[in-house]
């Protein structure tokens, strides 16, 4: 997988660069120091994926990210935790705090692969076949599965696709996540962000930002978090 790194400080571009060659399946194709130099660069070479920080001067990473085309990844590499929210409304794969431990750094790149592969396969003409009480039909990769309600921990929008991961799992299909939320049952689904739908049984602990589903972290979007809390945590709280 062809990536870049953008960073305005020299030292984290080292730090990554060293990251990325310690990590299988990565060609590191170039490192530049703003959004600015990079855009040329861009247009002319294949990058498939982008550790991108996000405060840098001039144009920032959030900013940035919009711009890239849909067929990038970005996996945001950053020193402040406060803007997880904010990356994953623009399609991150993945948010890392600096500083990067390996082992964490390659389950975001890890993930980022598995993305790409479900991306190249054909998934055009993809969308949900039958809704029934309990389980759905998905067209996905030129196949048509079953996915029952109870089985899907979350789904996540991605490009212009959705990803349904269950335990054992994860199909995509090319779909707005708002059709897909709309053939949901609602009183076991609830969307926590542009970018996040939750199966509420799955739920292990919830804190004010964050949602916990066995190792998964779903961010909770500003505009979602008062219907979520009042909806699916104060109402079945027992000692308020």
């Amino acid at each position: 997988m062809n990536c870049i790194i953008i960073d305005d400080e020299p030292l984290a571009r080292e730090a990554i660069a060293m990251l990325i060659n310690q990590t299988g399946n990565l060609n590191l194709t170039g490192s530049f120091n703003s959004p600015e130099t990079v855009t040329n660069f861009i247009e002319s070479n294949t990058v498939e994926l982008i550790f991108l920080d996000i405060q840098m001067p001039g144009i920032n990473g959030i900013e940035f990210a919009r711009s890239i085309p849909k067929e990038t990844f970005v996996i945001f590499t950053t020193a402040y935790p406060e803007f997880a929210t904010d990356s994953y409304e623009v399609d991150a794969i993945d948010y890392l705090i600096k500083p990067i431990k390996l082992e964490r750094f390659q389950k975001a790149v890890e993930k980022a692969h598995t993305y790409s592969k479900l991306f190249k396969a054909d998934y055009a003409n993809n969308n949900i076949e039958q809704v029934a009480d309990d389980f759905f039909f998905v067209k996905a990769d030129r196949r048509i599965f079953k996915v029952h309600f109870n089985n899907i921990l979350f789904i996540q929008g991605l490009k212009d696709y959705v990803v349904m991961h269950s335990e054992n799992q994860k199909v995509i299909t090319a779909m707005n996540i708002k059709t897909i939320y709309d053939q949901l049952p609602k009183d076991m689904f609830v969307r926590v962000s542009k970018s996040y739908i939750i199966n509420a049984k799955h739920i292990g602990s919830v804190d004010n930002n964050t949602v916990y589903i066995g190792t998964n972290e779903i961010p909770i979007g500003n505009i979602y978090r008062d219907f979520f809390f009042s909806e699916f945590v104060t109402k079945k709280m027992v000692g308020k």
